[in-house]
């Protein structure tokens, strides 16, 4: 093990970051990060505990009105510096979360770009947040409506985007005039350290953001939502872990914004372009290796072009290259850890078990580190558990069906409503379909959806609330109504 030293990014500290401070967790505690590659250790992490969190807690409070009352222009101007800098930094930033995650180098510099833009997007919000003067229906006094900071922010990201899924909570934040703590994954938390030195490069105070990495996630993020100056949760991870926090939530009536699973349908029909629907595809379902929210869980292709869909689809999953993320050549990196290998074998055995046939992969190579094969499976039985729960991993269930009403159907047969992927020719068809789908987005002959300037999020168990676009600024923002006459 070594220390972590980029060209532009310096030396990745791996202490908490506290007040504007690298300092070492009370306890002493520290926990190894491995890199998904090889399952060798990179780097000591700090490992914060309930008094480290409330440390921070402490940092964020006594920084909270002087960020709040920053002029929205100055606020802008350094959330742009920190856009620019990220984007100086972008190579290496791709190379650390290639290091850490495993992702290949090109869905690596991909996540970069993508989680600098909300820097740029909301250095532009910063200056919108705009109020309302309106007279009463009566007449009898005006309605002034203006907008503060919800307040402190507890920001809880996850390992399979572990920069843009901060940046995508802390751009909008920091616009609406917010201070935070951040407690990223455990298996990645050096990208969440070094953006916390970044932003600080660009301007932010001390204080106003604050990183606590801790392997002991339950015990040190409830004591954050249980301390009364916390007035705000963001949380990207699991349905089951966001039941939880809202649970936890609950006790202080946190303001919560959840951007939960997915079980992403993506629908072919007969008259879709096969070449289009097939590209599409390979986006949507082959994005980090499959390890997204996002990432299309089931396939839905109608009976007359299900074959040649499959074979199309197979043979382009058999030419990826599969290896170490961080070498350039190759497109498919591990998984996160040897416990996503053993879910993604298990959901492709039970597929299997029930009469589904393999085109390509279902295979672990023999290697060090944490790989499953691209693999694309049809005639996959409906109720196989495949495709009622999220794969996060590179393989693609194809079921085959007969009628526009039964392909959504089995699109909405699920507890999740994060996104959708809608392939046909016929423009009436793929807007009557994507009003019929019961998801928060979909992506209308598109395998990509993800944009800064777009509010993204999900209906029934994939959560509440919008991240990006105007609507993510609004979730940092409390309104108040002032009764006036004159």
């Amino acid at each position: 093990m070594t220390t972590l030293h980029f060209d532009l990014l310096g030396e990745v500290p791996t202490d908490l970051h506290i007040a504007g401070k690298d300092v070492p967790a009370q306890d002493g505690g520290r926990f190894d990060v491995l890199d998904p590659a090889t399952g060798e250790v990179i780097a000591s992490v700090a490992d914060g505990g309930e008094t480290d969190a409330l440390a921070a807690v402490d940092a964020a409070d006594s920084a909270a009105s002087g960020w709040a009352a920053t002029a929205p222009r100055e606020r802008a101007e350094i959330l742009r510096r920190a856009f620019d800098l990220m984007t100086r930094q972008a190579e290496d930033y791709a190379r650390l979360i290639s290091l850490e995650n495993g992702k290949a180098l090109p869905d690596a510099r991909g996540e970069v770009a993508y989680a600098a833009e909300f820097f740029r997007w909301y250095s532009e919000e910063a200056v919108r947040v705009d109020g309302s003067l309106t007279t009463a229906p009566s007449g009898a006094n005006r309605i002034l409506v203006t907008h503060q900071p919800v307040g402190v922010c507890v920001l809880v990201t996850p390992w399979n985007f572990p920069a843009a899924m901060a940046t995508r909570k802390m751009g909008p934040a920091l616009a609406a005039g917010c201070t935070m703590v951040l407690k990223p994954a455990s298996d990645t938390p050096l990208t969440a350290l070094a953006m916390a030195a970044t932003l600080e490069a660009a301007g932010v105070p001390p204080g106003v953001v604050n990183v606590v990495p801790s392997r002991r996630s339950g015990a040190t993020v409830s004591a954050m939502l249980h301390d009364p100056r916390v007035r705000k949760l963001s949380f990207t991870g699991s349905t089951e872990v966001g039941r939880i926090l809202l649970r936890e939530a609950a006790d202080q009536v946190i303001n919560t914004s959840m951007e939960l699973g997915g079980n992403a349908p993506f629908l072919v029909f007969a008259d879709a372009d096969l070449d289009a629907a097939v590209d599409g595809a390979m986006i949507a379902k082959m994005r980090n290796a499959g390890e997204a929210c996002t990432a299309a869980n089931r396939f839905y292709v109608e009976s007359s072009v299900a074959d040649e869909f499959g074979s199309r689809l197979a043979q382009r999953m058999a030419q990826l290259s599969v290896g170490p993320g961080s070498v350039e050549t190759n497109q498919v990196g591990p998984l996160i850890n040897a416990e996503a290998v053993a879910r993604v074998e298990g959901l492709v055995t039970d597929a299997m078990s029930r009469g589904a046939r393999t085109l390509v992969g279902a295979t672990r190579p023999e290697r060090p580190g944490f790989y499953y094969d691209p693999t694309v499976l049809t005639d996959v039985s409906t109720d196989a558990d495949i495709l009622s729960e999220e794969i996060f991993g590179p393989v693609a269930p194809i079921v085959r069906f007969d009628a526009e009403p039964d392909a959504i159907r089995l699109a909405n047969a699920t507890e999740y409503g994060l996104v959708a992927y809608v392939y046909t020719d016929d423009l009436a068809r793929g807007l009557r379909v994507s009003e019929q789908l019961e998801t928060g987005m979909v992506g209308l002959n598109r395998g990509l959806v993800s944009d800064p300037a777009a509010p993204f999020g999900g209906v029934k168990q994939s959560g509440i609330g919008r991240e990006g676009g105007h609507e993510g600024v609004l979730d940092y923002l409390e309104s108040k109504y002032i009764a006036v006459q004159w």
